[in-house]
């Protein structure tokens, strides 16, 4: 497992200056990385964790000084300074390069993996590990990779090139697009929470649509996407949903969205797109929320969101209103103490 100083200025796309001869063996942080390692700096404000880096090469943003004679960052002397584009991007090809080489992807079916009959895939092309149960009419893409224990339901559509990690749950018909990566143990097409009260008892309302998860996706671990009672409950391409998360049934969820740990949408909510949605926050069913609106931390949905900008509290509301609500409640111990002197002072000038 190694990339040469020529493999890795080809891998990020940057100019080799001269000839080396370095050969790295791992990644790491600047406070971590050693001699054979690559390493990054993605914000110059950061410059000083450079000086005491013992990695062997850097990569750095384009155009910045180093030096300290000359005024710029400390560069160490050991140390190889690369600069790119964008040093965080650049690093993540580093880092997939040495993941492939850990676990690359060698197709074929393991024996312990149970498939029924009418699965259309190409042997040769997918990675299906042990214990994955595929059902009837699944449709799985060439590059796909099926981790270990994942169950895929009766006529469930995986595009291509897509990763599903360990324990994986995809219940019938629902369909991904392709290069979708699915953490380990989320589950989609669970079946959306809907009941109707009768004679006093709960009757499960049955849920008989699908999930739709389009290109680009990435659902973390343990998030729920729940089928739509009919029609479908939709993810948008490029969307990507953090760990814990529930998504419930006809939810539409715009492009290139973000929905952020232990946060909930509500049946029937759509996003538009670029909205995000952050961590713990919560969106009642049945709303509508504008393109690039951000839903801020811990806040509380209870009504559309028609503007563009952030929203916070609850109730939610746009962030220069709630700021101002919470300014006048830190005052209120003040005004408090003050009406209070102000009763005292009034009493001890009325006549006895």
């Amino acid at each position: 497992m190694s990339l040469s100083w020529q493999q890795l200025h080809t891998l990020i796309g940057a100019k080799a200056n001269g000839e080396n001869e370095a050969v790295y063996t791992g990644i790491g942080a600047l406070d971590e990385a050693g001699p054979g390692e690559i390493s990054f700096l993605g914000n110059p404000k950061y410059g000083s964790h450079l000086e005491k880096t013992a990695a062997g090469a850097v990569l750095v943003p384009e155009g910045i000084a180093t030096g300290v004679a000359e005024g710029g960052l400390p560069a160490p002397a050991a140390c190889q300074l690369i600069p790119v584009a964008n040093p965080s991007r650049a690093f993540s090809k580093v880092i997939d390069h040495f993941q492939q080489q850990i676990n690359p992807f060698i197709p074929g079916i393991s024996p312990a993996a149970h498939l029924e009959e009418g699965v259309e895939l190409d042997p040769s092309k997918v990675k299906i590990a042990a214990g994955v149960v595929i059902e009837k009419g699944a449709v799985i893409g060439d590059g796909s990779s099926i981790g270990p224990g994942c169950m895929i339901g009766a006529e469930v559509t995986i595009g291509r090139d897509c990763l599903l990690h360990p324990g994986v749950i995809i219940r019938e018909r629902c369909t991904l697009g392709d290069r979708v990566i699915l953490q380990p143990g989320c589950v989609i097409g669970s079946d959306g929470y809907g009941f109707d009260l009768e004679d006093g008892r709960h009757q499960k309302v049955p849920q008989v649509g699908i999930v739709e998860i389009q290109d680009d996706v990435e659902i973390g671990a343990n998030s729920c996407l729940d089928r739509a009672r009919f029609g479908k409950t939709i993810i948008g391409e490029g969307t990507k949903v953090d760990n814990l998360v529930q998504i419930a049934h006809n939810v539409r969820i715009g492009k290139h969205c973000l929905v952020v740990a232990q946060s909930g949408v509500a049946g029937s909510s759509s996003l538009g797109n670029y909205v995000t949605i952050a961590a713990q926050a919560g969106v009642s069913g049945h709303l509508e929320i504008v393109d690039q609106a951000i839903l801020s931390a811990q806040s509380g949905l209870l009504k559309n969101i028609t503007q563009p900008g952030v929203h916070m509290g609850t109730p939610a509301r746009p962030m220069k209103e709630e700021l101002a609500k919470m300014a006048a409640l830190s005052r209120l111990p003040k005004l408090k103490a003050e009406i209070r002197e102000l009763k005292k002072k009034l009493e001890q000038s009325l006549p006895e």
